[in-house]
């Protein structure tokens, strides 16, 4: 299988003899899309990364909100309106400004920048998400493209073993049975392409509608089925542990934990509260002159005293909150090795199956479909022999894509750190 796509969808005289519709004939004659580019479309038109991404940008504006100081306050100050015996009266106007003390603005901002980190790391944790899933469905179509392959040569071959059938018969070497049973493997070949055909769409549209894009135009799908990652076995899980976004969450959660204790501890420092202004004093020096007391300034400063609130709740909470996190990140490193190991073991069950195929199986199977074909137009063989031999060789064939196709499939989770949307990372359920 050196070319998993190549002629896929090609004409030939024998298969215009049978009545298979070709319901790829459209899709043959426009460009092969790879991986690359549906990956890019996800990537575009995801709605979680979107999501994810106005995560980060709320952080981002509430680190900026924690960081901002208090606005100030103005007003009007009247004592003595009425002046009592003199007459006179104190108005004016003060401002007031309350002053953050022990550097507790700062570390309010940082409890969000962690944060904010920290939804940037679920950012990365989606967009690998969104590569798995893609990938995943990427291959499966390809696979189901190369069976409707593999449909169409079988076509191919039962329709010409009708013809041979019928020339047999007209020189009297093949009897009614050989020509009827010949007929009937070239209408199930029939079928089967079909079914094969209806899939691919199935499966093409099912990806257009994963990256965004359900309108895409069905077009054949560009890629090497046949040469999977190869995963190191021996480095993967360590790997995982080592990069995985979820536990480089984990870690950073710790880091925002510990940012935010401590801000809670700091809360206890009072803030300065200072009050001062301009007021006229209408009320007169003595009875003689006249003259008001005129223009005079006040101002009053203070702070609270931490005797009650020493916001000893919001530090416990912190703490709490710090020992959740620690935990956390054992609890990601273990949900990571469930999740690696069945996909390892699978990954190389898959991958050893592929090559037994590939090297051992279907080269046999080749070989002996070729000399029960050739015994039987030499009269040398039944063709029921034959039938035998053409079955098992297809049905190897079809297998050794599903093999591939569960190669692919765990390798494409295992390098994206086991992230995957969960429906698709069960069976697709290959079955023509």
């Amino acid at each position: 299988m050196k070319r998993i796509f190549a002629f896929l969808f090609a004409g030939s005289s024998l298969l215009a003899q049978v009545s298979a519709p070709d319901l790829l004939r459209d899709a043959a004659k426009r460009t092969p899309i790879g991986l690359e580019e549906f990956q890019r479309l996800a990537i575009a038109n995801s709605p979680t990364l979107q999501e994810a991404n106005a995560i980060v940008k709320a952080s981002a504006a509430r680190a900026n909100q924690a960081g901002l100081y208090p606005n100030p306050s103005i007003g009007y100050q009247g004592e003595q309106i009425r002046g009592g015996m003199f007459g006179g009266g104190e108005q004016g106007a003060f401002v007031g400004q309350t002053f953050v003390l022990g550097g507790k603005l700062g570390l309010r901002r940082n409890v969000y920048e962690q944060q904010r980190r920290t939804d940037e790391i679920g950012v990365s944790e989606e967009r690998y998400r969104i590569l798995s899933d893609t990938g995943q469905a990427f291959y499966f179509a390809l696979a189901v493209q190369e069976i409707v392959n593999v449909r169409r040569r079988l076509l191919i071959l039962a329709t010409d073993a009708v013809e041979t059938a019928h020339q047999l018969a007209n020189v009297g070497q093949a009897d009614a049975s050989d020509v009827l049973q010949a007929e009937v493997e070239a209408e199930q070949a029939n079928v089967d392409y079909t079914v094969a055909q209806r899939d691919y769409i199935q499966a093409f549209h099912s990806l257009a509608a994963l990256v965004g894009k359900p309108e895409l135009t069905i077009s054949p799908l560009q890629g090497d089925l046949a040469h999977p990652p190869a995963i190191n076995a021996d480095q993967i899980m360590y790997q995982v542990l080592r990069d995985s976004p979820s536990v480089k969450r984990a870690q950073q959660d710790v880091v925002r934990a510990e940012a935010e204790i401590k801000s809670a501890k700091r809360e206890t420092v009072p803030d300065l509260q200072v009050h001062a202004g301009l007021q006229q004093n209408l009320e007169a020096l003595n009875e003689l002159s006249g003259k008001s007391v005129g223009l005079q300034a006040f101002v009053t400063a203070g702070i609270q005293l931490p005797i009650f609130d020493r916001n000893q709740g919001n530090v416990a909470a912190a703490e709490a909150d710090l020992e959740r996190a620690r935990a956390q990140i054992n609890n990601s490193q273990l949900s990571l090795r469930r999740t690696i190991e069945p996909l390892l073991q699978a990954y190389l069950s898959s991958h050893i199956e592929a090559d037994r195929y590939r090297g051992e199986m279907i080269p046999r199977a080749q070989r002996a479909y070729e000399l029960y074909l050739a015994k039987y137009e030499e009269m040398a063989a039944a063709y029921p022999q034959v039938l035998v031999s053409q079955r098992m060789l297809f049905q190897l064939q079809v297998d050794y894509i599903h093999a591939l196709e569960r190669v692919w499939r765990t390798a494409i989770i295992l390098q994206n750190f086991g992230l995957s949307s969960g429906t698709l990372t069960q069976d697709f359920g290959l079955t023509h």
